[in-house]
């Protein structure tokens, strides 16, 4: 029997998204018995452990790659690894590939997303940081000026693991991102996708960013900061 799904629309400050959420998920899901539960956690763990299970290969070997440390509530948990797809987006991906290296100045202080954080968390759907103007989801800024125009559509949003960029309407980048948790292809032809996490160990940390508990506005309720952030 299918799923049944229904429609629900996330906003917080000018960022939108629209999200499928299946109902039945291991989100809210209330189990009959022990038993039950620990059958749909293996489940879960055993989904997980397939998405993560194999080194993702560059999309081509001259895209930069770029890292975040991740520190969530003060304690350090690892390192991210993305490709970004200058093959595609160029020009999405030096925006992000200067935000990451702080070559990108203002009066001559280097401006990108060393102590930014994560400010909102949706399971099952992805994670957004990014905004080191406000730091609410409401700020915007990228080398190009304070918004610069969706480059294309190429990529789809089609597995776990995408970086794709945040916005508040068609051409209106800056710096806010977000990392899929998942597939989600209604966002396809709205967002552009510039990017992918590449290893099982960079994706873990995506997962334990994902399964941070969050409050009001899916607000994550303990810091996740990028301690560091650069080329390799």
């Amino acid at each position: 029997m299918a799923t049944p799904t229904r429609k629900i629309l996330v906003e917080s400050g000018t960022e939108l998204f629209s999200l499928l959420e299946c109902l039945g998920k291991l989100r809210g899901t209330h189990f009959l018995s022990s038993a039950k539960g620990s059958v749909r956690r293996r489940h879960f763990r055993a989904r997980m452990a397939g998405q993560m299970a194999e080194n993702r290969p560059q999309r081509h070997p001259d895209n930069p790659v770029v890292f975040f440390d991740i520190s969530i509530g003060g304690h350090p948990v690892g390192r991210i690894k993305m490709e970004l797809f200058r093959d595609v987006v160029p020009k999405t991906a030096e925006n992000f590939r200067q935000l990451c290296t702080g070559e990108f100045k203002l009066n001559k202080v280097p401006i990108g997303y060393k102590n930014c954080t994560y400010h909102r968390i949706i399971k099952d759907f992805m994670i957004q940081g990014g905004d080191f103007v406000k730091g609410d989801g409401t700020g915007s800024l990228s080398i190009f000026g304070e918004r610069f125009p969706d480059e294309n559509f190429v990529l789809k949003h089609d597995k776990p693991g995408l970086l794709s960029m945040a916005n508040s309407g068609a051409n209106s980048n800056g710096c806010q991102f977000f990392i899929t948790a998942n597939k989600c292809d209604w966002l396809d032809n709205k967002h552009v996708v510039f990017g992918q996490v590449l290893d099982p160990a960079s994706m873990l940390v995506v997962r334990k960013i994902e399964n941070v508990a969050v409050g009001a506005g899916s607000k994550p309720r303990l810091s996740v900061l990028i301690t560091e952030c650069g080329e390799l």
